[in-house]
């Protein structure tokens, strides 16, 4: 991965950098074209077909619309198909990709619910006979497309350059916290089908991923000077506050010098909290206002709505006690209810509640990070981190920690996309910590002296060694809250006992499980063979084993059952946000390597 210092002077070999920050309900895409020995110019998009009203604005609206299946205009140009019945619009369909621990766990309850229970999770549906697919990758299409005319038309010999290094663009894609490989292979083949890339291949060799919180703070770092209040040992915190996902990272300083470096602290925070979820309560207080009034029909309702999220959220702190919302025109009234002239407003303890939930998730995710720790700074980006209100509670909560929380995004740009092209010249986080625990199934060893193995003797079984083992075994490879450093990588053996030697060998599959539970199990299933629930599969990781043929041994075992063994070794490597993997396998004493395919397991259920 191409470095740069702190200078901005780009060392690696010329190419073109994309970023693409796609939100829940704006996208953004930043790019540098890199040459060696030249400073790094890190460029916004600000030109969208369908939005020249917006010039110098780089944030686009996330929709899609459809008629039959097929997309007819996406972003702004996709806005003026909402309300028609003949058209349906697809929005938010970055919540369907959230894993189901944010989608549970993590959700907001709905206004003026029990707190103590588990609302529904109110994901808009996508539109009849089209998958999450075909919405990612027609609206990764559309931008990718935007991109390229802007780039041609804004830099000198554009599409001269273009043509030579468009096979190569790096395409560097931001992701919440809280998702794993799982979702990066689902952007991967979207990406394909964008046209971005040519095939899995290719999108395994060009496409990068960052988290949000990480290209967060290459944001802030670029745009504050850090020498004035960063030194070593100095911890501070970045919370990029977002459409559906509010995600915090904490960070120590290694070093200022030759480059500055940085580590994470411990677990990265990802909550499900972010300005959807107050748009979603405003609905919700709006429909039970008026639902005896003739505005109260779903489509004053989303007039409303909408126009509460283009306004009165990104202005209310609290101590407006009036709050107009302007939907309609000077014959739209209906005074029992307060609309008078197209205007119905809202008093602050109402407008208080649509925010109420999310505040106090985001502000708890923010408090189980920095417990028990000294921090001075939380530095705030992200759209819903604009609020003043959501400034202001935050403030008002950590200022008698001792911490200042400062905010420091341009409200026409997106700290991510900007931040992603940085992340990755810059590459200043050196090591990251593990948010759940990595392993793989095993194979035991039956120990009649463990209660816990004589529960489990109905499953053992006995393979060509002649020793008797039980199934379900987990095998850590990456603890929970493990600090990972770049290109850390960890060895696992796996080995195989034929009763007669084999003249192929069938290719190898293991699954890479994820414990999301505290304490680590010894196995992934019950007694009965039922998977634990906090277990799931993130990637399965394939490679043919033809090559390890020649390393087979012919061995006797401890009770002198002749067998042939077959050992080789995977070699994962988690440097960055990407899991790579090889296989390694010894012959005579000399190690050989192979490659591994690594396959995500389906997000779509």
């Amino acid at each position: 991965m191409a470095t740069q210092t702190d200078s901005q002077v780009y060392q690696g070999e010329e190419k073109i950098i994309v970023a693409i920050d796609l939100g829940t309900t704006h996208t953004a895409v930043s790019f540098a074209h890199a040459y060696p020995g030249s400073e790094v110019d890190v460029r916004m998009v600000t030109r969208w077909k369908g939005q020249p009203e917006a010039a110098g604005d780089s944030k686009i609206p996330t929709i899609v619309a459809y008629e039959q299946g097929e997309a007819i205009g996406c972003g702004a140009e996709a806005r003026e198909y909402i309300g028609d019945e003949a058209y349906e619009v697809s929005r938010w369909f970055k919540l369907h990709l959230h894993p189901d621990s944010m989608k549970i766990s993590d959700r907001p309850p709905a206004y003026d619910s029990d707190a103590n229970t588990s609302p529904s999770m109110e994901i808009p549906p996508l539109p009849s006979n089209v998958n999450l697919t075909k919405v990612y990758s027609d609206f990764m299409r559309y931008v990718f497309l935007g991109f390229r005319t802007f780039f041609q038309e804004t830099t000198p010999n554009g599409i001269a350059i273009w043509e030579r290094l468009s096979s190569s663009i790096v395409i560097v894609l931001t992701i919440p916290n809280g998702w794993d490989t799982r979702q990066q292979g689902f952007l991967k083949e979207a990406a394909q089908e964008a046209g971005m890339v040519q095939s899995g291949e290719d999108a395994e060799l060009r496409i990068e991923f960052v988290t949000e919180g990480e290209a967060s703070v290459h944001y802030v770092l670029g745009k504050v000077n850090y020498r004035t209040w960063l030194k070593k040992g100095t911890i501070f915190a970045v919370t990029d506050a977002g459409g559906s996902t509010v995600d915090s990272t904490l960070y120590v300083c290694k070093r200022l010098e030759p480059k500055l470096e940085l580590e994470e602290v411990c677990a990265s925070e990802c909550v499900q909290a972010g300005g959807v979820f107050v748009d979603r309560a405003a609905r919700t207080l709006l429909t039970e206002k008026l639902s005896d009034s003739r505005f109260g029909d779903e489509e004053s309702i989303s007039d409303m709505v909408e126009k509460f999220e283009q306004r009165t959220k990104r202005v209310f702190d609290g101590s407006q006690e009036s709050n107009v919302i302007e939907f309609g025109g000077r014959r739209d009234n209906d005074r029992e209810y307060g609309i008078i002239q197209g205007k119905i407003t809202l008093t602050a303890s109402e407008v208080c509640t649509a925010f109420d939930s999310v505040i106090k998730r985001s502000t708890d995710s923010c408090l189980k990070l920095l417990a028990g720790r000294k921090v001075k700074h939380l530095l705030l980006v992200g759209g819903f981190g604009e609020s003043p209100y959501l400034r202001l509670q935050l403030k008002t909560e950590f200022v008698s920690k001792g911490t200042e929380v400062v905010t420091v995004e341009e409200p026409s740009k997106k700290a991510a996309a900007e931040g992603a092209v940085l992340w990755y010249t810059k590459q200043i986080v050196s090591a990251r910590v593990a948010r759940f625990t990595i392993g793989a199934v095993m194979s035991v060893i039956f120990n009649p002296a463990d209660a816990e193995h004589l529960k489990r003797r109905n499953g053992a079984f006995v393979p060509a060694n002649g020793l008797t083992y039980l199934p379900n075994g987990f095998e850590v490879i990456v603890g929970r809250g493990h600090l990972i450093p770049q290109n850390f990588s960890r060895l696992s053996n796996f080995n195989y006992a034929y009763s007669e030697k084999p003249e192929t060998m069938n290719n190898f599959r293991q699954d890479l499980l994820v414990w999301e539970g505290e304490e680590t199990p010894r196995w992934i299933a019950d007694a009965d063979g039922k998977r634990l629930p906090q277990i799931r599969s993130i990637c399965t990781i394939e490679a043919d084993l033809t090559p390890a043929l020649a390393g087979l041994k012919e061995v006797k075992s401890e009770h002198g059952v002749a067998y042939w063994l077959g050992e080789w070794n995977v070699r994962c490597i988690y440097g960055g946000t990407k899991l790579q993997a090889r296989l390694e396998w010894e012959v005579q004493g000399k190690t050989y390597q192979g490659p591994i395919k690594v396959v995500p397991t389906s997000v779509l259920k």
